[in-house]
């Protein structure tokens, strides 16, 4: 396992982490998930992403108890708040204090730490303050309650103007949490830019695309059962824009060029994003051990210019690259 810093900071992270986004807690059983735990601790994997929405915080506590008993000093945990929690009342959502405020001591309790290393903003908040939500990211800093804070799918201007509210107050945004992937490059315009500048890693979720990067979608076939595709409540509706046979025909021509390097389509989709320099870590997730451990293997990988040239030519049109994407990630009303 390869290690990266994370932002303009002294903070290493594992280039690969493990996400636990619609698997703990909802789409497989409390042990099944804490052997892919235990696989990823194995495998080198220490830095571990959740959040409070994720099965209405189940997922915190299904992670909390997978990690009980591991050094926590060696262990980079995060975490998020935004999301609409608890009976989703008018204040069980947003970045406002109240709602930060008691969100963090609710995540602590549920992952069994007494601080968090990454705390993110899951969204951008238009019904917050910009002011509000900073100064309490703020004091959650001075109560070590987490170490450093991050987003998650804000646009380049709201890096901006969130970087600086954090260094008027004396601590810094050392994160982005962005969908990124070889068919999904939106970030690649401006976020990416913006964050160099302002000294902000990308945390990056979704790398094999919903799974279809791996490959296992044919074109013109029926879906594989016990696909996510194949799944309403979990995660189906994403995975839909790509299962076009114009673009899992392209996919389909990527395994060759992975062969030439030794790899899986899947592990070649984790190493593609790695070879940004901007992104300090992959997201990967897993409802089995054994994905955890082939995925993984995507660590430390360079990808030679070669061949990302013909992984351009071959996804081609298929690659979303429209900045204006990341605008529509973050609601304009909450949703509670």
């Amino acid at each position: 396992m390869q290690f990266r810093y994370l932002g303009n900071s002294g903070f290493k992270i594992s280039e690969i982490t493990y996400g636990n986004w619609l698997t703990h807690g909802s789409q497989i059983e409390n042990d099944t998930a804490a052997a892919c735990v235990r696989a990823a601790l194995d495998a080198g994997i220490t830095t571990f992403d959740t959040a409070d929405v994720y099965a209405n915080t189940a997922a915190e506590t299904v992670l909390g108890e997978a990690l009980k008993g591991e050094r926590r000093q060696s262990l980079e945990i995060f975490t998020k708040v935004f999301g609409p929690t608890g009976p989703k009342g008018h204040n069980d959502v947003g970045l406002s204090r109240k709602h930060i405020m008691e969100s963090i001591d609710g995540s602590l309790s549920r992952l069994q730490t007494d601080y968090v290393d990454l705390y993110q903003a899951h969204r951008f908040d238009f019904e917050t303050p910009l002011e509000e939500t900073m100064q309490a990211f703020a004091d959650i800093v001075r109560q070590g309650k987490a170490l450093y804070i991050g987003v998650s799918e804000w646009t380049a201007d709201q890096l901006r103007a969130g970087a600086a509210l954090a260094k008027e107050l004396n601590f810094q945004l050392i994160s982005n949490q962005p969908e990124y992937s070889a068919l999904w490059r939106v970030i690649e315009a401006e976020v990416v830019p913006t964050s160099k500048e302002l000294g902000i890693s990308q945390i990056v979720w979704s790398p094999v695309a919903q799974g279809v990067l791996s490959g296992k979608y044919l074109p013109g076939a029926p879906l594989p059962e016990g696909s996510r595709a194949t799944d309403e409540k979990g995660g189906a509706g994403a995975v839909k824009r790509w299962l076009s046979d114009d673009v899992l025909t392209r996919v389909q021509q990527l395994t060759p060029i992975a062969q030439e390097i030794g790899l899986t389509p899947a592990q070649l989709a984790v190493a593609w994003v790695l070879q940004n320099d901007n992104v300090a870590t992959a997201i990967i997730g897993a409802s089995r051990p054994e994905q955890v451990v082939e995925n993984v293997k995507a660590s430390g990988v360079t990808i030679p210019a070669e061949l990302l040239g013909r992984i351009d030519e071959v996804l081609g049109g298929a690659v979303e690259r429209d900045a204006s994407h990341t605008a529509t990630r973050s609601p304009q009303t909450r949703e509670a």
